[in-house]
């Protein structure tokens, strides 16, 4: 009681003393990890500010800290018989209140069997059955980090075992093909949510449908994901919206050379706690034509998200969130012959897509120190593309089409149980209804029309259960689980067991190991491929999952309170990779093609083995840096029994990042913060051109029998970004300037052939996305 009249007295002379300066309130809810219950009387103090700021939670676990001054603080988070956590680089403004809800783990011994040290939650993951290959990354980094561009996808390149390109935000994880990551919102599995998926590489896409103004914090895993995570192989971005303020209406505007972004949040009713928040986007690309490709011209996108937060008395909270995005692209041909020096110059296409998720998810708390966490979703993407190209007459002919639609039905639930301090269980079911409507055509070369390769419409399922438990011991914790997934349309399944294990070394070091054995489906078209076009037969309706072992080993290290050194060696053994036959071809280097209708068997197998490193600063005194390296070999082997570098073998990704925020001015103190980002990777792999066939079949055509032989030399890429930020009464703007490519480094786009030197010719384009904006909140 005396600490609680004592905190009350802190707040109180914060207010005289801050009155005269711009403030903020800073607000959230502490809860139980395990159970979902409010921790009443929790302590929040805001640090090194003197007298201090700080508060208790009230009996709901609510808490409030009026008055604060604008500026980046850290707060400290404890309670009786909990591990105390450390919230760094909480950032507050003028114009919008900080909602900041922290989870608190109960310690599972007794205060004097250890010394107990808050804990910093910078980039420890979300999800506290995750031992190792995980963090969290934060929506102020995606802002912050020269580079993010504000897109998840990008700040997750930063960071070790992850590489990326200027061109495309797919990520390739440790070595593995970026299709076998999954995209997950609000715990349910989407579709690609980038804008002009699926085109330069089944995983990524341009620009991100995400608005930072939505997102909440977010868990990316890289390997040895939970028990949780089904029908992912390479990695999993995890990805959370965040509630509207539900006391307080607050919008902001942005605009820029790449888009409009608007966005509104507040209450619905006051009374319930109530709230909604909403985010639109519109493509301004045409503002910055003159610097991107030449087949860009028309592009445009848009998309739309929201969230409805919808409590109720004794039923539990309800909350309806959605997504979705409208895209255009296409070509226009070269109508002079002078200018048509390769096939791609002859072409018109014309590209439509479009993605949506739209979600129903329900929690409710029990008092049992349990909670059942259920949703109901509905998802949906689709591509209609088509493309002519222009004859030696000069009349458009049929090149190839794609009209792909795919939905998806999902119901999931977990039930969450706190057995005791030592031990939490969660099993939960998974029920994905996948329905597809493809029709994919290819040119015959012999003849002007089109050969059909998948012409399928139904409508299948992927079912899967788990149960997994975290034990913690002392200085032990231990995640164990298994995971089991069936998928209906050939009746293949599998059964995966999970296991984690972390020794807290002492206050500073820590030891952690890894295990899981993960799945994935192909995409759907290749299962129902005409591998014999005269009667239609479908050979790959019976692949089976592609497969791997993920072992990982990992030693963290605090070196000072605000300074972090990871270390993780891994290995993966994947199998069951569908290949062709007697050849070198494999899935695992599949990248973006669609027109696949050749005989595939499970018989392939690949590794990928190599280390991982973090060494990080956090946010003091206003300067940063990040650096990560990683050092890896990726590999794989068909049934000619020889092993063979996969496409995306890169052997080293090696990233910087540094930044420094300065205070101007004295009375109304105005933000100006610079960060930079040097990225250095391994070439990009190729196979042996082979001149004779190419020459004859007047198209490039690789010396298939000895892949991917040839690497290009290192890739160096600078991204800057630069925020001059400043506070008003009731509102706050930000001016920003970000580049991402600053060198101009030429991407390797593959190869063309040339229709007037009869030769094929590497292919680089370097591209130059540069973005000025301003946004004002209020």
């Amino acid at each position: 009681m005396k600490r609680f009249l004592l905190f009350q007295l802190f707040s109180l002379t914060s207010f005289v003393i801050f009155s005269q300066n711009l403030t903020q309130t800073i607000k959230g809810r502490i809860i139980d990890e395990a159970s979902r219950e409010p921790l009443a009387f929790a302590t929040i103090i805001i640090l090194d500010t003197n007298p201090v700021i700080g508060t208790t939670s009230n009996s709901d676990g609510y808490y409030t800290i009026e008055n604060v001054s604008v500026g980046r603080y850290d707060l400290e988070i404890s309670f009786l018989g909990y591990q105390s956590v450390i919230q760094p680089e909480v950032v507050v403004t003028s114009a919008k209140e900080v909602v900041l809800n922290v989870r608190l783990e109960e310690n599972a011994y007794s205060l004097n069997e250890i010394v107990i040290k808050p804990r910093v939650i910078k980039e420890k993951p979300l999800n506290p059955m995750a031992t190792v290959s995980a963090r969290m990354l934060s929506v102020e980094e995606a802002k912050r980090y020269a580079g993010a561009f504000d897109d998840p996808a990008r700040l997750a390149a930063s960071f070790p075992g992850v590489a990326s390109s200027v061109g495309n935000n797919a990520l390739v994880i440790r070595g593995n093909a970026p299709k076998f990551m999954q995209w997950k919102i609000e715990g349910v599995e989407i579709p690609n949510p980038n804008h002009f998926a699926d085109l330069g590489a089944f995983g990524g896409g341009g620009l991100t449908a995400l608005s930072s103004n939505l997102l909440a914090n977010s868990d990316f895993y890289t390997g040895a994901f939970p028990a949780e995570y089904n029908n992912a192989l390479s990695g999993v971005f995890d990805i959370n919206m965040r509630s509207g303020n539900s006391t307080e209406f607050e919008h902001s505007v942005g605009i820029g050379l790449i888009g409009i972004d608007v966005a509104s949040e507040g209450p619905l009713s006051k009374k319930s706690n109530a709230s909604y928040l909403v985010n639109y986007r519109y493509s301004t690309l045409g503002l910055v034509s003159s610097l991107l490709p030449e087949d860009a011209q028309g592009t445009n996108y848009q998309d739309l998200s929201f969230k409805l937060k919808l409590p109720s008395k004794n039923a539990g909270l309800f909350e309806l969130w959605g997504i979705g995005l409208m895209d255009k692209s296409g070509a226009i041909p070269e109508t002079e012959i002078d200018n048509q020096n390769y096939y791609q110059d002859t072409e018109k296409q014309d590209v439509k897509q479009f993605m949506g998720a739209f979600g129903l998810n329900h929690k409710l708390v029990f008092k049992n120190s349990a909670y059942l966490n259920s949703t109901m979703a509905y998802s949906t993407n689709g591509i209609d593309l088509y493309t002519e190209r222009l004859d030696n007459a000069s009349n458009l002919q049929p090149e190839n089409k794609i009209k792909s639609t795919n939905y998806n039905v999902t119901f999931k639930s977990f039930y969450n149980k706190k057995i005791n301090a030592n031990h939490t269980n969660k099993t939960g079911i998974l029920v994905r209804g996948i329905g597809y409507n493809l029709d994919i055509k290819d040119a015959d070369k012999s003849a002007n029309h089109l050969n059909t390769v998948v012409a399928e419409n139904g409508m299948s399922a992927l079912l899967s259960a788990y149960s997994a438990s975290s034990i913690s011991l002392k200085k032990w914790k231990i995640n164990l689980g298994l995971n089991a997934q069936l998928f209906t349309l050939n009746n293949n399944y599998t059964i995966e067991p999970r296991l984690g294990v972390s020794h807290q070394l002492n206050a500073t070091n820590a030891l952690s190991f890894g295990y899981g054995l993960h799945s994935r489906i192909e995409p759907i078209n290749i299962y129902f491929a005409n591998t014999s076009p005269d009667d239609y037969a479908q050979a790959n309706k019976n692949l089976d999952f592609s497969k791997a072992h993920h072992f990982v080993l990992a030693y963290d290290l605090n070196i000072t309170e605000k300074t972090h050194l990871k270390i993780e060696p891994y290995f993966q053994y994947l199998f069951n990779i569908p290949v062709i036959e007697n050849s070198t071809t494999s899935l695992l280097n599949l990248q973006n093609d669609w027109f696949i209708n050749e005989t595939y068997v499970n018989n392939g197998v690949g590794q990928n083995y190599g280390v991982d490193l973090t060494l990080e600063q956090y946010v003091t005194h206003g300067f940063y840096y990040l650096v990560s390296a990683s050092i890896f070999d990726s590999k794989y082997k068909t049934d000619t029994n020889t092993w063979y570098n996969t496409r995306f073998n890169k052997n080293f990704i090696v990233n910087a990042l540094i930044g420094k925020e300065f205070k101007i001015g004295k009375k109304v103190p105005k933000l100006l913060s610079l960060n930079f980002k040097s990225s250095i990777l391994g070439g990009d792999r190729y196979s042996i051109i082979d001149d004779s066939a190419s020459s004859i079949e007047q198209d490039v055509v690789y010396n298939e029998t000895t892949p991917f032989t040839e690497q290009l030399e290192p890739a160096l890429i600078l991204n800057f970004t630069a925020n001059y930020e400043w506070n008003k009464k009731k509102t706050s703007s930000q001016l920003s300037f970000k580049i991402l490519n600053a060198t101009s480094f030429e991407e390797f786009q593959g190869h063309r052939f040339n229709i007037k030197t009869n030769r094929v010719e590497a292919y680089r384009e370097a591209l130059v996305i540069p973005n000025i904006s301003y946004k004002i909140s209020f």
